[in-house]
């Protein structure tokens, strides 16, 4: 199994802001996820990433549920080859859409996976912007108008797609490797008691 290029650091050596977000990330998920502690190396570049991230992914007034923003995620991510954002992404995506099989469908084949036609389209723009940029045209956001997108919904999909192909050469780069965790994540139904 491949190994990051670049060692972690010693998290009680971190600045207090980032060891702060850190332990609260592992509160709440029950583990560090590895991208916090990979691109804790550089603070700067960190609180950067993490408030671009954040302004793209929270963000309460979008057309686009948290499920949608995976989504794009997920099938850019594979379009690069990056397995981290495929595996962390893909499990959050199972989590939000409450489908078990949704990120492997849409990592693979997106236009076959159980998802609705919006969804669709939306992928569709996405893997364009992604894959073939410069062919970008009016034609494309008249169809996501069609389905219901808004211009600032196209913006967010766009937005997500290029942020993310950042992320995906840096976690490419960097010799980034999912968490364990990451894999079972949304895959079982938790049992109530």
């Amino acid at each position: 199994m491949k190994r990051n290029r670049y060692p972690h650091p010693d998290l009680n050596t971190l600045p207090e802001d980032i060891k702060s977000k850190i332990l609260e990330v592992q509160e709440k998920a029950g583990f560090i996820p590895n991208v916090f502690l990979t691109l804790a190396r550089r603070p700067q570049e960190w609180r950067a990433f993490f408030l671009y991230h954040d302004a793209l992914m929270l963000k309460e007034d979008s057309g686009l549920s948290k499920g949608d923003r995976e989504m794009i995620v997920t099938a850019t991510s594979a379009a690069n080859h990056c397995l981290y954002c495929v595996i962390a992404h893909g499990a959050i995506l199972r989590i939000y859409e409450k489908k078990p099989l949704v990120a492997d469908q849409v990592s693979i084949h997106y236009s076959s996976a159980d998802i609705s036609d919006r969804q669709k389209a939306m992928l569709d723009f996405a893997m364009k912007l992604c894959k073939l940029n410069a062919e970008i045209e009016d034609n494309d956001f008249d169809t996501l108008h069609h389905h219901g997108f808004s211009d600032e919904d196209i913006w967010d999909i766009g937005a997500i797609t290029a942020f993310f192909g950042l992320s995906n050469r840096m976690a490419i780069m960097s010799g980034m490797q999912p968490n364990d965790e990451f894999y079972l994540m949304g895959r079982i139904p938790k049992t109530k008691i």
